[in-house]
């Protein structure tokens, strides 16, 4: 039997403009509508990106996710929500770590990790080594899963050294991202070198950059894995680019695709279950559990089962 489908949705992205395509959802109630939108035709979790309410641009600030993640949670407690935590933008450790000082009902239960540098088509995503150890650290010590970025496979040779050093813990969770120019490309053999080489536990998604979206989608349902799909990635439906795509056009595409292999579309519940994630309602992330150490003072280790 067929694992069940994650279907990891990311609606908005740093890229996407209203001047490229009206459909990208921009504001924190158009971005809400648009997850309460994915609710309803299934997804498992969401990778948020927060914009400015009046310029547009990415933003970093705790004030804009918190908002965005408590209209999420009216609707949809149990879904699992993650934040960017990109440096595309940003780089001060501060300004990229400020979602994850948000707490309780307004905590999210993931952070975004992208494991190295990269370079885009026109701009570069800088990581350093520190401050991926940074993020990562702030992460454990609040209970904060790392959804793990991985653009070729020395990022997933990295992951391991921070598990080594445990910064970072399994299960783990990783996004692979293929058809960036400067990373691995989106073919058969790129994915499964990332695929075979992925740490023990580790639950995966496959994802495609522009209309690469679709070709990767579609191989990670046939071969088991999950998918990462929204317009994020890929504002177009067809690969001729004449029609641009909504988020619904995008995920309802893809459980045509998953009906088709006969897999169904794995729960916020299964996904937090596998991940040991908290159930939800309340209670979010990782649970802390606190004991005595040698030199009897507290110290905080995470539990994961």
């Amino acid at each position: 039997m067929k694992n069940n489908l994650i279907v990891n949705f990311t609606p908005t992205g740093m890229i996407p403009t209203k001047g490229m395509t009206s459909h990208v959802p921009v504001s924190v109630a158009e971005i809400v509508e648009d997850v309460r939108q994915a609710v309803e035709i299934g997804i498992t979790m969401v990778h948020l990106h927060a914009r400015d309410e009046i310029t547009g641009v990415p933003t970093y600030k705790k004030e804009i996710y918190g908002e965005m993640i408590a209209g999420i949670r009216k609707f949809a407690p149990e879904l699992v929500i993650c934040v960017s935590l990109s440096g595309r933008d940003f780089s001060e450790i501060e300004k990229r770590s400020d979602p994850l000082l948000l707490e309780d009902e307004l905590k999210p239960d993931m952070g975004s990790l992208t494991l190295s540098s990269l370079n885009f088509n026109k701009t570069a995503s800088v990581n350093s080594p520190e401050t991926v150890a940074n993020l990562a650290r702030i992460m454990k010590e609040k209970g904060i899963v790392p959804e793990l970025e991985a653009f070729d496979v020395g990022m997933i040779n990295y992951a391991k050294y921070l598990e080594r050093k445990e910064l970072i813990k399994a299960p783990h969770y990783f996004n692979l991202l293929f058809g960036n120019i400067a990373c691995s490309q989106a073919n058969l053999l790129h994915s499964g070198v990332m695929i075979n080489d992925l740490p023990e536990k580790s639950l995966w998604s496959l994802a495609g950059i522009g209309t690469d979206q679709l070709k990767m989608n579609s191989l990670a349902i046939a071969i088991d894995g999950g998918v990462r799909v929204g317009l994020e990635d890929n504002i177009w439906y067809d690969t001729e680019r004449t029609r641009l795509a909504t988020n619904s056009d995008l995920l309802k595409r893809v459980h045509l695709i998953a009906k088709a292999n006969e897999r169904g579309v794995m729960s916020p519940r299964e996904f937090r279950a596998k991940m040991n994630l908290q159930p939800g309602h309340g209670l979010y992330g990782r649970e802390l559990n606190f004991k005595n150490n040698e030199n009897g003072t507290q110290e905080t280790l995470l539990s994961v089962g």
